[in-house]
Order: C-alpha cells, then structure tokens, then sequence
C-alpha cells in the first residue's frame, strides 16, 4: 500500500506542477486604459486615436481575448489601481504611440509576457510601443522568486514540524501542543527572514511584517496537519501534501500568476494557506501601505480551523488516546 501511495503522490507532485507552471496561457489579465484627456484629444490627429485603438484590440487578440480592459479616467486612477494591485498593466495613448506601463512586482511571469507581446503588435501596427515597469522587483531578485522560495519554506516546515512533535512529543497536551507549534512557527519564521533579508541580501524585507506573515503561515501549516491527525490518524500526510503542496503551491501565484493559471487554480489559490501567504508577502515588500486583509483572514481561517478541530475531537489525536493504563484490560 505504502509503494502504491508513494507512487501516486509522486505522479500527482509532478502533474500538478507541470499542468500549472510548465506552458503558461493568459486568461484574465487585469489591464488598465487610459484614453487621452480632452485636451490631448483635441491635440491628436483621428488617425492617431484610431491608431491607439486598433492597438489595444490587436493586443487583446493576440493574446486570446485574455485581456480584462478597464477604462480609468486618468493616470493618476492607474497608478492607484496599480498600487492596489487591480491592475497588472496600463496602456494609455499618447500622441502616435501607445505607452505601456508593466508592474513586475504583481506578476513577474505577466510583466514579461506583455514586455514580449506589445513590441510586437506595435511593429505590426506601425504604433510605436515604450515600455516601463512601474513597479520592478528588486535587483537581488530578478525573476521574482524569492518570495515563492521563502513562502514554501514556511509551509513545508510548518507541517513537517507538526509531524515531528506528533512523533516525537505524542504526550503534549492539546494546550502545549498548540503553545509549541506556535513557538515553532514564531522562530521558524524569524530564521527564514533574517536568512533571506540579513544573511543572503537577497530580499530587503519590511522585517515585523514579513516576519508575522511567515509565522503566520507555518503555524497555519502546522495546524492542518494537527486537524488532519485528529480526524484519521497516520492518514494526515495524505491530505495536507494534497491541500498545501499539491493543490496550494501550483496555485499560489508565486512562481506563475493568478492570471496565467488554469482557471480552477488561479481562482482556488486565493483560498490556500500558500497563495495567502504570498499575497500578504509581496504587498508587503513591494507595495506597503495598500495591504489587504483578505491574505490574513485566510491564513487565520485555516489555523482557526485547525485549533477547532483539534481541541474539539483531541480525545481522537494520537497522543489523547492513551486515556487507560497499559496493563488495564
């Protein structure tokens, strides 16, 4: 049973992976258009606004009719929507050519994609296309996958140490049990910061803030594994590799983003320990100021659950079975 298990999960590893990450296809790209103000309206020729135009439709066809226009009055409301992360990429008209404006920080896999695409249109067009990136990664990390490394990390740790203490520590009383995986998680996620930001440099990290999301997400990891435990015993591995890592990683938009996804995963991971983890995390580096609270009420939601289900059924946990003596009959 263990070879066959085995096997299956290192099948279903591999798929998931491949059938996310490996070819990519834009689907729902958030995408803002600036039209020109009355006065540059007024200053452009018809053929320069119909130049404009027939960009932005040629762009979304050879993108697969995968891009979501929305129209904002001006560029100061882009740049919000850019900050708010509504938006993955601005196009606005100016004069007879068409500026596009990238956020590398939201989607670094997004950002490239349209940096790739646009120049082309244009040469087709005749529509000369300058590119900028409003909101760029930092230097030390260019591909954007820092904080898709630093996130697994947390998650992975996070329910391997739930598995040691089950193993290791099965007498801990379900306070002390939930106190540890606390402690774990809060000094857990201090050493993958200070590596990253202090050690390594390869992230400068808003230190308190990028702290509590990895803690946060370890102990959130860690209490899914505990629930799992509770509720079917040796099992618990089955469901939380399929729920963090097979299910919750692929989805997270770390490595490939939301936009890129397979509908069913790029709407899913929202609602996953590691998406929410990742979300919280890049706002905080690259967009302070504008974080959302959606990232920590899942994280929050799914350790709540976990103490829930513990506390509630810990009689069933491996280590509350033991209620009688082992010589009582």
């Amino acid at each position: 049973m263990l070879v066959l298990i085995l096997s299956a999960a290192a099948a279903l590893f591999a798929g998931s992976y491949t059938y996310a990450m490996a070819a990519p296809v834009p689907r729902d790209i958030p995408t803002a258009v600036v039209p020109p103000s009355p006065e540059q309206a007024e200053a452009l020729s018809s053929g320069a606004e119909e130049h404009g135009t027939a960009f932005v439709s040629a762009m979304d066809e050879r993108l697969g009719s995968s891009l979501d226009l929305r129209v904002l009055p001006d560029e100061d409301a882009a740049r919000r929507a850019v900050e708010e992360q509504e938006v993955f990429a601005v196009l606005q008209v100016r004069g007879d050519e068409v500026e596009l404006g990238v956020a590398s920080a939201a989607g670094a896999s997004v950002a490239r994609l349209l940096t790739e695409t646009a120049p082309q249109v244009g040469d087709d067009l005749g529509v000369r296309v300058p590119v900028h990136d409003l909101k760029p990664l930092q230097s030390t990390d260019p591909q954007g996958l820092a904080v898709f490394y630093i996130s697994l990390a947390a998650v992975i740790i996070g329910f391997v140490g739930a598995i040691q203490l089950s193993v290791h520590a099965s007498a801990l009383s379900p306070p002390v049990r939930i106190a540890f995986t606390a402690g774990y998680a809060a000094l857990g996620g201090f050493a993958i910061a200070a590596t990253v930001d202090w050690g390594l440099g390869a992230l400068r990290l808003p230190f308190p803030e990028s702290w509590a999301v990895l803690s946060l997400t370890m102990f959130a990891s860690g209490m899914v594994f505990t629930m799992f435990n509770t509720l079917i015993g040796r099992w618990a591995m089955l469901p939380t590799w399929g729920v963090m890592v097979l299910l919750g990683n692929p989805s997270s938009g770390g490595a490939v983003s939301w936009p890129l996804l397979p509908h069913p995963l790029g709407e899913l991971g929202r609602w996953l320990p590691p998406g929410a983890s990742i979300s919280a995390q890049h706002t905080a580096i690259y967009f302070p100021g504008h974080q959302h609270a959606l990232p920590f009420l899942v994280l929050g939601a799914w350790a709540l659950a976990g103490c829930a289900v513990f506390w509630t059924w810990r009689h069933r946990h491996p280590g509350g079975r033991r209620t009688a003596p082992a010589h009582a009959a």
